[in-house]
């Protein structure tokens, strides 16, 4: 019964989607977002795929900003949905059109064309077909984040904030698709752009700025995978302007600001000095994930900016998520072994306790030492 209920949901849902009332169709396009997130939900959506994918075309062709911007996610989460095939390519293939229109079109609502920028560029991972597509895709995004670059004389181009956040969604977009290029059309990336990528460090955005930290280092990780004998000309500067920016104190900048561009330059610097990364490790229910590179941190990250909360749902159950971090089949446990598997709330509670004994006592013996040498 709670299964058919939530199935004459999702109808009303989507047939919510071309109602007259542009509240209506949001809370629809809303509702959609979440349920696609948070389920698995491909038999349902599979046999619906192209009423919801023309749904999403009308809303993107005739809505206003926030409205384009939800249609734009929800085809995202259609696509990671269906995973890597015909059906997602036959939906991928209607609305790229629609997305590079509003992306190219500079009397457009920029909220929608920032939303475009970063669908455009999942979609294009999961659902493109043709490599030659990819690289053109790819040049459609380098035309607008080459625009935020310092001009050679030094003088910055005049772009407002909306604009900035606009150009940094497609620079991240064309990093992630950087992920699947070939090893030779990633040396001619390299060569056109590693040169230039830097100019965009002296950007006032901060978000900017860790974008293209990030996609450096990604560039650097993936050019020395086919060339392990790759040499940057610029290598000393870079290294001299990244450190500046992992140590930056301007007072001019607001403390959250310089906190996290320090933690992702210090990273960024390591990567392009040593060749080096700060694994991470993702648990979700009985498995984890090691996330021990650029290429597997930029996929991730894209992936979760979608499926927000609901992506370790999705890496435990979405066949085509983990296929994408050869992570194996689901692994199928019941409830009941999952529970076994689980320590108590009295376990757990011990053995907190314990460790906040031992780090209070850490620390205590730490700070004598400092009283020790203080009174030296």
């Amino acid at each position: 019964m709670a299964q058919e209920d939530f199935q004459y949901k999702l109808k009303v849902y989507i047939d919510s989607t071309v109602d007259k009332s542009a509240k209506t169709r949001q809370g629809a396009l809303d509702g959609l977002k979440t349920a696609m997130a948070t389920k698995i939900l491909y038999e349902f959506i599979s046999e619906r795929r192209m009423t919801i994918t023309d749904s999403i075309e009308r809303c993107l062709k005739k809505g206003k900003g926030v409205e384009q911007c939800a249609a734009a996610s929800l085809a995202c989460l259609l696509c990671i949905q269906l995973g890597s095939g015909i059906e997602s390519e036959e939906v991928f293939k209607t609305l790229k059109p629609v997305f590079k229109t509003i992306l190219n079109d500079g009397a457009a609502n920029i909220q929608a064309r920032q939303a475009c920028a970063t669908s455009l560029g999942l979609c294009t991972l999961v659902a493109e077909d043709d490599i030659m597509d990819v690289y053109a895709t790819m040049e459609c995004f380098e035309s607008l984040f080459t625009r935020s670059y310092v001009r050679e004389d030094g003088s910055r181009p005049s772009v407002n904030p909306q604009t900035t956040q606009l150009h940094t969604n497609a620079l991240l977009s064309w990093a992630l698709l950087l992920t699947i290029c070939t090893g030779s059309h990633i040396r001619v990336i390299a060569q056109k752009h590693l040169a230039k990528l830097p100019r965009l460090l002296e950007n006032d955005n901060v978000n900017m700025r860790i974008a293209a930290g990030e996609t450096i280092a990604l560039l650097f990780e993936l050019i020395r995978d086919v060339d392990p004998e790759f040499d940057y000309d610029g290598w000393e500067p870079l290294c001299e302007q990244l450190n500046a920016l992992a140590t930056d104190c301007n007072k001019h900048r607001a403390k959250t600001d310089k906190r996290k561009q320090r933690s992702v330059f210090r990273d960024v610097l390591k990567a392009v000095e040593e060749g080096d990364f700060q694994s991470e490790t993702i648990r979700f229910a009985t498995e984890r994930m090691v996330i021990d590179s650029w290429v597997k941190k930029r996929t991730y990250d894209a992936f979760r900016e979608f499926v927000g909360s609901g992506m370790n749902y999705h890496l435990q159950s979405n066949e085509f998520i983990r296929d994408v971090f050869e992570l194996g089949p689901p692994m199928l446990i019941d409830s009941a072994a999952l529970k076994a598997m689980k320590s108590s709330r009295l376990e757990r509670h011990l053995y907190n306790a314990a460790a906040f004994k031992a780090r209070t006592k850490a620390r205590s013996k730490f700070r004598d030492k400092r009283v020790d040498v203080g009174e030296f």
